[in-house]
């Protein structure tokens, strides 16, 4: 049994508690919380996916205001950590310092050198640290990279990626808005995006990005395509400007020399393959969500299974480094490279 510490305990962080909550060789035995109001906050809804609706079960948690004294108190096998962006690093180094496993939500950070100290400190720790690019493990998203990578429908010719929402206001005291806090749109949301296209097609040579400011002056919507060397056409789309009657959308669509593969949690149905010669139809995907299987995967690293990488925490510092990279093509208005 793994006793589990979850830090930070807000949209994500409750997202999380359902996952382990769900599981038969794992225990929720800490939560670790600055907000002294965290008990009947639960009770509200937040967030722009479902999945962290449901009431909280407080019973037999010990709530903590301090990360080195839930340490210090339990015996904890991971913790999943849900804290602001800006906290990542000190929060990861630490758990791993005091020898737990963690897995800490995307984005890795907010600037590559944080990201390295957290990928030595895994290394010096010889414990497990996984981030949480949960679309990686998304069933439709998986399906179909896997697909993409069969062959089966030909070579890719080009794919497009969406990712829009209100703006996250739901937050506890709005640190999401906060571009300090968060690293704002494009390291919060669109790196979904572009983290999804590395995985699918490596890194990028360069990026070409365009964006728009929101009314308090940070980035609001983000444009990118992501320059490959075989002349794909890859863009992403993701802004949280969009009215609050809009909700949420994700979607893609891959298309490839004889199929096009489209997703959209809009439509029913959300998954389609739509071949040049035939009808339409949706591939069977596992059980779960993303967010489930990230977890199950974690375990199954714990427990000392072998299992191909579905992520890497060089991956996840890639991730940032290709958003830097977006940053600085819309202050520059020019094509920039990844190094």
């Amino acid at each position: 049994m793994l006793n589990i510490g979850v830090v930070g305990f807000g949209f994500m962080g409750r997202m999380h508690y359902r996952c382990w909550k769900g599981r038969d060789d794992a225990k929720i035995v800490a939560i670790c919380d600055i907000n002294e109001n965290v008990v009947e906050d639960s009770k509200k809804a937040v967030g722009n996916v479902a999945g962290a609706e449901e009431a909280i079960d407080f019973s037999g948690i010990n709530i903590y205001p301090d990360l080195g004294k839930m340490l210090a108190q339990e015996k904890l096998d991971v913790v999943s950590i849900t804290l602001p962006t800006f906290l990542h690093a000190d929060s990861t180094v630490q758990a791993l310092e005091t020898g737990v496993h963690v897995l800490c939500e995307k984005p890795m950070s907010l600037h590559v050198p944080e990201c390295e100290r957290m990928i030595a400190a895994a290394k010096d720790s010889g414990k497990i640290l996984q981030i949480g690019h949960c679309l990686r493990f998304w069933p439709e998203w998986a399906v179909a990279r896997q697909i993409v990578a069969d062959g089966k429908y030909g070579k890719l010719l080009a794919a497009s990626f969406r990712r829009l929402s209100a703006p996250p206001t739901w937050s506890h005291e709005n640190w999401l808005m906060n571009q300090q806090r968060s690293g704002g749109v494009e390291l919060d949301l669109h790196i979904h995006d572009s983290d999804y296209v590395q995985y699918l097609l490596g890194t990028p040579r360069a990026v070409c990005s365009f964006g728009a400011k929101g009314a308090g002056g940070g980035l609001a919507h983000i444009v990118t395509q992501y320059l490959y060397d075989d002349n794909m056409v890859i863009t992403a789309e993701g802004g949280w400007a969009m009215a609050p009657s809009f909700g949420f959308e994700m979607s893609m669509n891959i298309i490839l020399e004889k199929a096009t593969i489209v997703y959209d949690c809009t439509r029913d149905p959300a998954f389609k393959v739509c071949p040049v010669d035939g009808d339409a139809f949706t591939p069977e995907v596992p059980s779960g969500d993303g967010y489930i299987r990230q977890i199950d995967h974690l375990v199954r690293l714990i427990n000392g299974e072998s299992l191909p990488p579905v992520t890497t925490l060089e991956q996840s510092l890639n991730s940032i480094k290709i958003v830097e990279a977006e940053k600085e093509s819309i202050r520059t208005g020019g094509i920039v490279s990844i190094k």
